[in-house]
């Protein structure tokens, strides 16, 4: 399939890095070179990205881990999410007069304690090869000496500026002049960089426990928040099973609950059938079948997904050929279907990072790390220059459902990331940013990969829509859709009967997803990056 991109594929015979920051991914590449293994990269990058990307990850978010090691072949699922507050339950917001959990503010910063530091010591314990605190220097000497503002930083700072104005610590670290600054301007973060050399000293203790860990607790209680020292020094980071399923000739692994990467995987199982590459590459039914079956999917994941350890998730049904089979009946060849026969009540707002890394050993991490929303819960902790996360706003107060609001409860999680593998051989390290959009950006790149044999920068590069909504307000059932596709395509989806949004050729609200794949001949790594991100594929 021919399809014009911006920039060739990247090709490196020895490591590849990927993610939405250049500076990152060079942070990576410089550890691989350093003799770090796969995971000693992604935590570099991981680290980086919370300084010089603040809008999308940070110490205070979550994240999730998928590892495989190449001694073993095993694909291995780390759980970084974090846990509710002992004292964050449902009569506490019902006390407080909350129907539902504030997106932003002190409660959603404190509702849970962040979980991705604990991810990066336990990842780090198992599969480092040099000390924590050199995969930490970069993100040390850009937050300590300055780093550069892109024009997305900027734009992002400008568009949610309201939320940030009420919270001194933020606006002394991202308006410190009082005013948006300009792209191509310098921002420092050292508060930052005194809690990543704890780290760096210390590890994860150096994070939630000692100084670091005490001004955490001691800014939540000054600001009526919910965690406490004990919910600080109680977190950990979980090893776990990855799902697995197969589509054509790919096994696919995903995260598995409290995230919604199942949902990948029933998407695939409820397309094979259709055989997608027999079809017109971007033409309408291409689009159509896909739509339906995350119409599908997400309604199976708003009935049943929660965290494992407090709800029952039916997993290996959802993920099942013969569940798919049961379902496949209600998609309509020929018309979008009727949004409350099947409805689905996410939202695509959500901001992210997505890192992959593959070593010379052939060793991978597909690495998902997020604050949630733009700038999380808009709040840095006191003297810690930490963003705090706003995921605690994904829990529901409904008692009656499977992502109520517990006391060391994960909430559901969009975050996802996946490593694919073909003939027994690794073969594809990918994911996105894009909350309720992440599954479905999966399912378009993989189907692109698979289906009509695009390289890694086409497919991350093709035309992209998303079905659903950005806002409370909006229509569930939008589509949402690059004008890249052909006109033709996208007037037959109106016939159809989908609601269609046509955004111009590029949006950054499609996401940025990056990926790794593996040529099986050469073994060369070819890495692929979202021109809508500030990233780049790097390798050596």
């Amino acid at each position: 399939m021919k399809f014009d991109t911006g920039r060739p594929v990247t090709m490196g015979p020895n490591g590849m890095v990927t993610s939405p920051h250049s500076l990152a991914s060079q942070a990576g590449v410089d550890v691989l070179r350093a003799g770090g293994s796969a995971v000693d990269a992604a935590i570099a990058v991981s680290s980086v990205l919370s300084v010089v990307y603040p809008h999308m990850t940070g110490l205070g978010g979550d994240a999730f881990w998928l590892i495989h090691d190449a001694k073993t072949g095993s694909v291995r699922y780390l759980d970084g999410g974090g846990r509710a507050a002992a004292s964050a339950s449902l009569d506490a917001f019902a006390q407080r007069g909350l129907t539902e959990i504030p997106f932003r503010g002190i409660l959603p910063a404190t509702v849970t304690t962040p979980g991705a530091v604990a991810s990066w010591g336990e990842a780090h314990r198992a599969y480092g090869r040099l000390p924590l605190a050199r995969s930490l220097e970069s993100a040390i000497g850009y937050a300590q000496s300055g780093f550069p503002v892109t024009a997305r930083l900027s734009g992002w700072i400008e568009q949610v500026m309201s939320d940030l104005q009420p919270h001194a610590e933020t606006m002394a670290i991202f308006m410190p002049a009082g005013k948006v600054p300009a792209p191509g301007s310098k921002l420092t973060n050292p508060d930052l960089a005194n809690t990543l050399r704890a780290i760096a000293s210390d590890g994860v203790y150096g994070f939630y426990r000692g100084a670091v860990g005490r001004e955490l607790a001691r800014f939540s209680a000054e600001k009526g928040g919910l965690f406490s020292e004990a919910d600080l020094a109680a977190q950990t980071a979980r090893w776990g099973e990855p799902l697995k399923g197969q589509y054509r000739d790919l096994v696919l692994y995903e995260t598995p609950a409290p995230t919604q990467g199942f949902s990948v995987l029933e998407m695939l199982n409820l397309l094979e059938p259709f055989e997608l590459h027999k079809r017109e590459f971007q033409g309408p039914d291409m689009v159509h079948l896909m739509v339906q079956a995350k119409q599908l999917a997400y309604h199976d994941r708003d009935n049943f997904l929660g965290d494992p350890a407090f709800v029952s998730v039916p997993m290996d049904k959802l993920i099942s050929k013969a569940y798919a089979d049961e379902r496949r009946p209600i998609i309509d060849p020929k018309h979008a279907l009727p949004w409350d026969k099947v409805p689905s009540y996410g939202s695509l707002t959500g901001d992210t990072v997505y890192i992959a890394t593959v070593d010379a050993q052939g060793n991978a991490v597909s690495l998902i790390h997020s604050l949630y929303g733009v700038f999380g819960s808009a709040v840095v902790a006191g003297g810690t220059g930490v963003v705090l996360q706003n995921r605690g706003a994904y829990f529901t107060l409904d008692p009656a459902h499977p992502n109520r609001l517990e006391p060391g409860k994960t909430p559901l999680h969009t975050l996802i990331a996946s490593i694919g593998f073909r003939n027994d051989r690794l073969w594809s390290v990918v994911g996105c940013m894009g909350a309720d959009g992440q599954p479905q950006i999966h399912l378009q790149t993989y189907i692109n990969l698979i289906d009509f044999g695009l390289d890694i920068q086409q497919a991350l590069e093709s035309p992209r829509w998303l079905s659903g909504r950005f806002g409370l307000g909006g229509p569930r059932d939008t589509l949402h859709i690059e004008a890249r596709f052909p006109k033709a395509t996208i007037d037959t989806l109106e016939q159809r009967g989908h609601l269609v949004e046509r955004w111009d050729n590029w949006n950054e609200l499609a996401g940025h997803a990056h990926g790794i794949v593996i040529d099986p001949h050469s073994g060369m790594r070819l890495g692929g990056s979202d021109p809508r991100s500030d990233g780049a594929a790097i390798g050596y």
